[in-house]
């Protein structure tokens, strides 16, 4: 989805960088951050911009979103339910029976193995799903 105004011409990495950039404190430092690991477990997949300023990766249907709030940088995987979680990353939106997101907070740690190979899971069943 394309936004108006000057921001209309960029593409969605770019739209994606100014987001982090406008930010400018940690949760565009933990997006920024966020979004490295994503690329490496899956270097094919491609940025959007949507519902108004959501950065979403998708390869073979969407992977995840990065939302940012005033508290937290959540990133909710939208077949997350379906995903195996070993080492426990999902600590929010668990009641539902599609989407799980995990919601990180200034300081925390993030568990960069298990984050990739969450990411690599969300491709697998993406792909999976699209050869039926």
């Amino acid at each position: 989805m394309k936004e108006s105004g000057a921001q209309e011409d960029k593409s969605p990495s770019e739209l994606i960088d100014g987001r982090i950039k406008q930010l400018g404190d940690w949760r565009g430092e933990m997006l920024s951050r966020l979004r490295a690991l994503i690329k490496q477990a899956a270097p094919e997949a491609t940025e959007e911009w949507k519902w108004r300023g959501v950065p979403v990766w998708e390869d073979a249907g969407m992977i995840c979103t990065g939302e940012t709030y005033k508290a937290v940088v959540k990133l909710t995987f939208a077949n997350g339910a379906a995903l195996p979680d070993p080492s426990g990353l999902f600590n929010s939106s668990l009641e539902g029976n599609t989407r799980r997101a995990i919601d990180f907070r200034q300081g925390e740690e993030i568990d960069e193995e298990a984050l990739k190979a969450l990411v690599r899971a969300a491709v697998a069943l993406n792909r999976a799903k699209a050869r039926r």
